[in-house]
């Protein structure tokens, strides 16, 4: 174990010795690659950084039911599955494409729209410079990075904007065949009660009446003194026998008919509203604002991390360079 340490105090030595021989070289080689680093640093353009920060709204519906979930408020903020959903939106060529389009992006990254990979490059462009994370408060940041800080801004609200857009088209996609299921079966309900209504009114001129009054007109029968009084209520009872059992049939159908439609009014309305009615579907907790000190590049870390990158890769060529050297002595 001694004998072990005592060689690597001696390597370290002779790697301490072989810097200080090379120091001119080493600190040649990294003063350029430090001042080319600045250099750089100072041809790379500025990145604006612009945040917009939204909440999930746990519901974007209007309820007509009377037992209504605590949950499904449009008060409440929404949940990690609502927070999930809202990054896939956010993600989807749905509001990529809208933004595409309102700020031109293909000239603003200055992609030739001639380019056979052109989508490719958009898409890499676009991921690079706008990114959406969920926060571990259940919040959607949305970064917009862009060399225009206005633009930036701009940037980032009309994708906040866009949620509410693409969320309604997606949702009327699905509400508005539901909603025409509702209308048309409201509307062969009333039609079905309409043509049960006329069938009574018809038979109602005839002179039928309900099964009471039919009972009644026995009774006005037989306590009929004049002939022209029997024969008008003989004449209605042969009516109520020939028609009686109908319309007592389509009275019931009626009722049914009536009660079903008056159930069915709350699912109408709650289609009619889903469909044609836009909902907000998210929180706005902090807009962008034009940034007013750039994001990247860092030069600082740019020169750092290049300046030290060099020293240890010119120290290791050395060290190969000697190696081999001393090998080809050997050989």
């Amino acid at each position: 174990m001694e004998q072990e340490n005592i060689e690597f105090q001696q390597q370290r030595q002779n790697l301490l010795l072989f810097i200080w021989k090379k120091r001119r070289i080493i600190g040649i080689v990294t003063f350029a690659a430090a001042v080319v680093s600045l250099v750089i640093s100072f041809l790379l353009t500025p990145l604006y950084l612009s945040t917009a920060i939204v909440f999930p709204a746990a519901t974007s519906t209007v309820s007509f039911s009377e037992q209504r979930n605590a949950k499904a408020s449009s008060m409440d903020f929404g949940e990690e599955e609502q927070a999930e959903q809202l990054v896939q939106i956010l993600q989807s060529s749905r509001i990529r494409d809208k933004v595409v389009q309102r700020f031109d992006l293909f000239n603003h990254y200055e992609i030739d729209a001639n380019d056979p990979n052109r989508f490719f490059k958009l898409g890499k462009a676009y991921g690079q410079h706008i990114q959406f994370v969920r926060t571990r408060y259940g919040s959607i940041q949305i970064d917009v990075l862009d060399k225009d800080p206005k633009l930036a801004a701009d940037m980032a609200n009309k994708i906040v904007e866009l949620i509410d857009t693409v969320k309604n088209d997606m949702v009327k996609e699905r509400t508005i065949p539901a909603f025409e299921i509702n209308k048309r079966k409201k509307e062969g309900l009333e039609a079905s009660l309409k043509m049960i209504l006329n069938k009574l009114d018809t038979l109602s001129a005839l002179g039928v009446v309900t099964s009471e009054g039919r009972a009644n007109l026995f009774s006005a029968y037989n306590e009929a003194h004049g002939a022209s009084d029997k024969a008008f209520f003989k004449n209605q009872i042969d009516v109520n026998l020939k028609y009686g059992a109908e319309f007592d049939g389509l009275a019931m159908l009626r009722d049914e008919k009536t009660v079903k439609l008056a159930e069915f009014e709350d699912s109408y309305e709650q289609a009619e509203s889903d469909a044609y009615t836009d909902f907000n579907h998210k929180f706005i907790v902090e807009p962008a604002v034009v940034a007013d000190k750039k994001e990247k590049p860092k030069k600082a870390i740019i020169i750092l991390l290049a300046t030290m990158a060099t020293f240890v890769f010119i120290i290791f060529a050395l060290l190969i360079q000697d190696r081999i050297r001393t090998l080809r002595k050997l050989a």
